[in-house]
């Protein structure tokens, strides 16, 4: 069985919509939800980038059922991981245990805001390892003091821990990324349908464990209304992870993808209203193993419409396909 998620995605609509957008999906019956957290958009055209962690408290309160989850926090440098850990532990007790933290290595569109460059591949991911054990030492509880290659930590403690402590999640995209998730998360995550990086995350401790993926996806009544939409605003996410994690501005995507053309974005989104086309969409994720894929409407303005049909007509096709 393939649990279906809605994403929250903070690129395309300001903060009391994006709440608005999960308490319906919650609502249509979505099994879970995630949130990106940006500082800016890929585009302009997408026009928004609330913060997230805000976005995810108020969230907490205006549901009930469904669970919630970063996807995904950078915790390097734009926060310091023993900031990250005191967010997530907040936004589990305010969840009542619906929260799982999801981690990745970052994009240098939201990380170089703070003015601390962007480092090399090799030091992401240290510097991703390094949060992560300050992340998972603070989660257990008592003073953590730490002196790393890449952090301090000086006599830290959170003061309100939720038990059980909010899920790990890693973003995977290559070999040592699915080593690092093997060893210290308790799910992964990826943006792609590659059953090669969740082999490797099992290779590496994951077997067993939940393997959480996201797909776009642009409904609308007019498929060429829905194939505009998702050029106009998508047209970033075929660039590849290596490009998308360097770019350092909306203007730079916008540069990158000036040859993307709508049949493109047609021949690699579920654009339309036929539910067959959108379970077609998810059936690499469920072939390559993933446990949950997130859903990501395409449009900050076309979410109600989105979540109604989902209710009536795609989660039941969904449903039926992949359980």
């Amino acid at each position: 069985m393939v649990q279906i998620g809605y994403t929250m995605m903070t690129e395309q609509a300001g903060p009391r919509d994006l709440v608005d957008h999960v308490v319906r999906a919650e609502a249509a019956g979505f099994d879970f939800s995630v949130t990106s957290d940006h500082y800016f958009p890929w585009l302009r055209s997408q026009g928004h980038s609330p913060y997230a962690w805000s976005l995810l408290g108020a969230a907490a309160q205006a549901t009930s059922r469904i669970p919630l989850m970063t996807y995904v926090t950078c915790p390097t440098v734009r926060y310091h991981p023993a900031v990250v850990a005191q967010k997530a532990a907040t936004v589990q007790l305010l969840a009542e245990g619906r929260f799982r933290l999801g981690l990745g290595a970052g994009e240098n569109l939201n990380e170089h805001v703070v003015g601390r460059g962007w480092p090399s591949v090799d030091v992401r991911h240290e510097m991703l390892e390094e949060a992560v054990l300050i992340i998972r030492e603070l989660f257990e509880g008592g003073h953590v003091t730490r002196h790393g290659p890449h952090f301090q930590v000086d006599s830290a403690r959170l003061w309100d821990l939720p038990d059980p402590p909010p899920p790990v999640g890693i973003a995977v995209s290559g070999a040592r990324s699915c080593a690092l998730a093997g060893r210290l998360a308790d799910l992964v995550v990826a943006t792609e349908p590659d059953k090669g990086l969740l082999d490797a995350f099992e290779e590496h401790g994951g077997r067993g464990k939940p393997k959480v993926g996201q797909l776009p996806v642009c409904h609308d009544p007019d498929r060429g209304t829905a194939v505009r939409r998702a050029h106009d605003q998508f047209r970033w996410s075929g660039l590849g992870w290596k490009v998308n994690s360097e770019l350092p501005h909306p203007d730079s995507f916008e540069e990158a993808t000036r040859f993307v053309t709508p049949d493109d974005m047609a021949a690699a989104v579920p654009c339309g209203d036929d539910p067959d086309d959108f379970v077609e969409a998810v059936r690499p994720y469920a072939e390559a193993g993933f446990t949950e894929v997130a859903l990501v409407q395409i449009g900050g303005e076309s979410q109600h419409r989105f979540l109604d049909w989902s209710e009536k007509t795609l989660l039941p096709a969904l449903r039926e396909a992949f359980t």
